[in-house]
């Protein structure tokens, strides 16, 4: 009998999911059997092309895309609220959304603005994800159907990074908040785990990436010698999700190509 990774039945709401990792993460949820929502803030073209293929490869319906400005803790529950109209409930949240300020700041040069808005879409934002999506998984989590949590962190959590020290606090924020709630609901039937990526091709790294001199300094830690696709992060977030880890919760699973074996 083959092994499959299934989330028929299952309601999944992605933030951030119009491009990069998030998009990639939509539409392996949505051919898992998910149904999905996912929040876009400018790229409304790129989110409704992948409405409408999701829908047209893997079920009319099953996939909705809605605009929402993460910024901070005012919409999030908002968002939480949509998906539950849309789709009756709620069983799994991805918070993917985030910025990487692409130029570099020392501590004495970052503005107070500059730290700020980092912290609030990176920080703020997912607390309160966290916060009104727990509300409503706890009515209807189970042994049998628990409800699943994955937050997207970073190497630089872990590590951290020269010049962008608000970048890796929130990251490694958001490693400390999903051990602390790993523990917090197991009780309550809903699992909380964390990706990791380290340099991955998406939109918001291409410019780095694209620069010869940068991308030789990004390579030469990773052990695999490159850097990694959108698909190779949403795998693990998607197993994460299914039964298959179903003795899995407060863990960060890193996907870097062996990078932080030598960070």
């Amino acid at each position: 009998m083959p092994v499959t990774l299934s989330l028929e039945g299952r309601v999944a709401l992605i933030t951030g999911g119009s491009r990069g990792i998030g998009a990639a993460t939509v539409r392996m949820f949505v051919e898992a059997g998910a149904r999905v929502l996912f929040n876009y803030e400018k790229s409304r073209d790129a989110a409704e092309k992948l409405v409408a293929d999701c829908n047209k490869e893997f079920g009319d319906g099953k996939c909705a895309t809605i605009a929402c400005n993460l910024d901070g803790t005012k919409t999030a529950e908002g968002l939480i609220i949509a998906a539950v109209e849309r789709f009756g409930k709620l069983d799994i949240l991805v918070a993917n959304h985030g910025i990487w300020p692409a130029e570099d700041f020392s501590i004495d040069r970052m503005s107070d603005e500059h730290w700020r808005r980092t912290l609030a879409i990176n920080l703020d934002a997912v607390f309160a994800l966290v916060k009104h999506s727990v509300a409503q998984m706890k009515k209807t989590a189970t042994a049998k159907s628990p409800a699943h949590i994955v937050l997207i962190s970073s190497t630089s959590g872990q590590r951290g990074e020269a010049f962008h020290c608000d970048y890796s606090a929130t990251k490694g924020a958001i490693i400390s908040m999903t051990k602390s709630l790993g523990s917090e609901l197991a009780r309550d039937h809903i699992y909380v785990n964390s990706v990791a990526p380290g340099w991955v091709d998406t939109h918001m790294s291409r410019p780095a990436l694209e620069d010869p001199a940068i991308a030789k300094e990004v390579l030469r830690p990773i052990p695999l010698g490159r850097v990694g696709t959108p698909e190779e992060i949403a795998a693990p977030i998607l197993f994460l999700c299914t039964p298959h880890s179903g003795f899995i919760t407060g863990e960060i699973f890193n996907v870097n190509g062996g990078a932080v074996l030598v960070g």
